[in-house]
């Protein structure tokens, strides 16, 4: 395959590689270099090419797997937020802001991996603000139900946190 049948035969679906990886990434910049790798992938693999019967579902099959490989990258990888972070403060050290944006990080992954309801009802409830009754109108639960599944959101991230303080400790 030469230049000319690969930009006829390729480049076409550019925007659906685009729209799956950011679908998957949710991330734009992140998109356009997994888009970046899978065209690349293409044209190194250009002699192969002729033998899938469509070359649409190959270039498709290999965003889908850069994606893959790099939500796995960012799970291995913890990111620190830092955007809050002032370097110029005379309030906290860095060592503290890092401990403090460590903690705000773990409680995330923590909250991350409540149950949907929980994690929903916790959502509602302490970062929006919401009250009893607008959580029921949302979720058309009970109010004492909304208040068991926020008392158990809150309990199991708080034994999740000090499992994870004690662990650090000992």
């Amino acid at each position: 395959m030469d230049l000319q049948e690969f930009k006829i035969r390729v480049l076409p679906v550019r925007q659906k590689l685009y729209r799956l990886a950011v679908f998957m990434l949710h991330d734009k910049e992140e998109a356009e270099d997994i888009l970046q790798d899978a065209f690349l992938k293409l044209w190194t693999n250009k002699h192969k090419l002729h033998a899938y019967t469509s070359i649409e579902a190959f270039a498709m099959s290999i965003t889908r797997n850069l994606c893959l490989d790099k939500i796995k990258a960012r799970k291995r990888r913890p990111q620190v937020d830092v955007t809050g972070l002032e370097l110029n403060s005379n309030e906290t050290s860095p060592y503290q802001r890092y401990e403090f944006t460590d903690s705000v990080s773990k409680v995330h992954e923590l909250v991350e991996a409540l149950p949907e309801q929980q994690k929903l009802v916790l959502h509602l409830r302490d970062v929006e603000e919401c009250s009893f009754e607008e959580i029921e109108q949302v979720t058309n639960l009970t109010v004492n139900n909304i208040r068991v599944i926020l008392s158990r959101a809150r309990k199991n991230v708080r034994d999740g946190l000090l499992k994870l303080e004690n662990y650090e400790v000992g």
